[in-house]
């Protein structure tokens, strides 16, 4: 380069010697003037790369033109004008205002070649979905920070290329920028198949946005409004007009909604199937006998919790619930004995099969044995916190229901020995199981019974917590029980081993399910004799909180059992010489292991543990002490299949 700028002579670039006297310094040439090709080497890179117009020695920046000059209703009639849902998709992710634009457009706003596209898109996606979820529709869950309108605009535009969405269910709501009836719209707007709806904690939804709902949903089927204050029967009456396909509905803590949405319901919609209303205090007699009388043929499943209604709605039930299977009545207050005497004699509830009636001060010894004559199918009754019904009331009960199967007591603080022992004796050859919880009216009485036939039929055996059920009445249950199969007798700490070991030695069927949790003195004899004449059948056994349960136990269903999968021995006796018992039992195929607060139970147990893990898809270590964290770490390294719990 320096024999360049030193260069001299005739055909010199400047005639008479270089243009600088060091031509190696200056880091720009000069121009010339004249039309020559010149080497500029540039000090920095420019940063503007748009083109540049001179003007009066200024560089002014050319604007580049842009789509998002138009104004909505340009951009919509581009938008809805694109062949098909990709391009519509991809727009939707450019910003904020196309996602909105696009999910406020109607499958009926598009052009007419793009609508058939559509179409044949979403046959196609159905097929694909059918085999990957198996119901045909596409399900989405926002919950909490995650509902927000942006959200359900985005999952309108998306579903509705991917064969429409089916299901949605809204949990909560973002504190901020929570859900409104600009989200509903895009729903209602882009997802027409929506068969399911379920709105949970939605202050800001009121009836502008149910109403969206209702005008482009159609095809919805269940619908479930809980606490949704703004809702009025007006988004109610909406819905009921606009979709007469609705077979479910439940209605929670919605104090707006009251009789005349209920009526709407009653009167536009011709397949209600399945009704749920609970504390919505705007509910009477007048929105209950209106629904259940117009639903008399199709009406399957009703409950009615904390509402202001009385005998009326329970007559109107009794009579006009002619296709009712289950029944659920649950704290109303208003409700007398004359109630549910209507409703037993009323003779329209042939086809009931499940009745379940908590904190009614209505249930007494007259309406119980109405409602045993009067519903001659029924299965399962469950009682609960029924503070005026007696032994004679459940008795004539049992004896009425001869169709029982389940019978179901809890907090029925008036019901004694007495009463237990007759229904389980006069309920028929078809009662499957029976339970009793928190009870304390049971008192271990002895009674001077005649000669009985078993109950042949008991299957399933519930006592739990009920301070006064003792060995005399735990013996009575093995003399009148041969066939028990499941067994459960929870924090009874009055009985001992003599009164569950005459329940094992006549039990002429194997156990299957045993449940002994909290019956603090039972002890080595009972897992001894049991797992003996039991072991071949077993396969769940919960001795949690028996701290009277060692090592002898755990040796004992080594041996025996063959079948048993699920074992909780947590808060027993139990060392590490009992884990290592059952790990070299060849026969024992545990899946789940529970071995909490077992203090006694060490490092030691690593091998053991690991040998049990091959199997175990289930291990509970919490409050194991002795169990350091470094054998943890082993434990979770080596048992990858397995879930533990520490």
């Amino acid at each position: 380069m320096s024999k360049v700028f030193e260069f001299a002579g005739e055909n010199d670039f400047c005639p008479g010697g270089p243009i600088y006297t060091n031509p190696k310094e200056p880091s720009l040439f000069l121009s010339l003037g004249l039309p020559v090709d010149v080497f500029f080497p540039s000090r920095k890179r420019s940063r503007i790369s748009a083109p540049f117009v001179f003007s009066e020695e200024r560089f002014e920046q050319k604007k580049q033109a842009s789509i998002e000059v138009l104004p909505d209703e340009c951009l919509f009639e581009i938008f809805r004008r694109l062949p098909g849902g990709e391009e519509r998709s991809a727009c939707a992710c450019v910003s904020k205002r196309w996602l909105i634009l696009l999910s406020g457009i109607c499958r009926d706003e598009l052009c007419s070649q793009n609508r058939s596209a559509v179409k044949n898109t979403e046959v196609k996606s159905k097929i694909e979905d059918e085999e990957i979820e198996g119901d045909g529709c596409l399900s989405r869950s926002l919950e909490g920070k995650k509902a927000t309108d942006i959200r359900l605009a985005a999952i309108a535009v998306r579903t509705a290329n991917c064969g429409g969405l089916g299901k949605l269910f809204i949990r909560g709501s973002n504190s901020s920028r929570g859900v409104t009836k600009v989200g509903l719209r895009a729903i209602a707007r882009g997802c027409p198949s929506l068969k399911v709806l379920s709105l949970w904690n939605l202050p800001s939804v009121g009836d502008e946005g149910l109403s969206e709902i209702a005008n482009g949903c159609h095809m919805l089927e269940k619908l479930d409004l809980s606490q949704c204050p703004t809702i009025t029967d007006k988004g109610l009456l909406a819905i009921a007009k606009n979709c007469s396909n609705l077979t479910d509905l439940v209605l929670e803590s919605c104090p707006n909604i009251g009789n005349e949405g209920l009526q709407a319901v009653g009167q536009y919609c011709t397949n209600p199937k399945s009704i749920s209303i609970t504390n919505c205090p705007g509910v009477g007699d007048q929105g209950i006998a209106a629904l259940v009388s117009s639903a008399s043929n199709v009406l399957t499943k009703l409950k009615l919790q904390s509402l202001n209604i009385t005998d009326v709605s329970l007559a109107v039930v009794g009579h006009y619930g002619k296709a009712v299977t289950d029944l659920v009545l649950i704290s109303l207050p208003n409700v007398s004995e004359r109630g549910f005497w209507v409703m037993g004699n009323a003779q329209g509830l042939h086809k009931l099969k499940s009745l379940t009636v908590t904190s009614c001060l209505g249930v007494t010894d007259i309406g119980l044995e109405a409602v045993g004559k009067g519903c001659p199918n029924l299965k399962q009754f469950c009682l609960h916190k029924c503070a005026f019904l007696s032994d004679n009331g459940l008795v004539s009960f049992a004896k009425a229901a001869e169709t029982l199967e389940s019978l179901q007591l809890e907090e029925c603080h008036r019901i004694t020995q007495f009463g237990f022992f007759g229904s389980l004796l006069n309920c028929g050859a078809n009662l499957k199981a029976i339970s009793l919880v928190n009870c304390f009216g049971i008192r271990d009485l002895k009674l001077d019974l005649p000669e009985l036939s078993p109950c042949t039929s008991l299957r399933s055996l519930s006592i739990r917590n009920c301070p006064g059920f003792g060995d005399g009445s735990l013996a009575l249950l093995g003399n009148l029980c041969p066939q028990l199969r499941n067994v459960e007798l929870s924090g009874l700490q009055g009985v001992t081993d003599a009164g569950f070991l005459s329940v094992l030695e006549n039990c002429e069927a194997g156990l299957v399910k045993v449940n002994l949790s909290g019956c603090i003195n039972f002890s080595d004899k009972v897992v001894s004799v049991m797992t003996e004449q039991h072991g071949w059948t077993l396969e769940m056994l919960n001795l949690d909180g028996c701290r009277r349960i060692t090592d002898a136990s755990l040796v004992a269903i080594a041996e025996n059992c063959f079948l048993l999968y699920d074992l909780d021995v947590s808060k027993c006796a139990t060392t590490d010489s009992g884990i290592a018992a059952m790990a070299r039992s060849k026969q024992l195929c545990l899946q789940v292991l529970s071995v909490s607060g077992c203090s006694m139970i060490s490092d030691k147990s690593l091998p053991a543990l690991v040998k049990l893990g091959q199997t175990l898809l289930g291990l509970n270590l919490q409050h194991c002490n002795a169990i350091s964290s470094s054998t943890v770490g082993i434990l979770v390294e080596r048992l990858w299949r397995c879930d533990i719990l520490l």
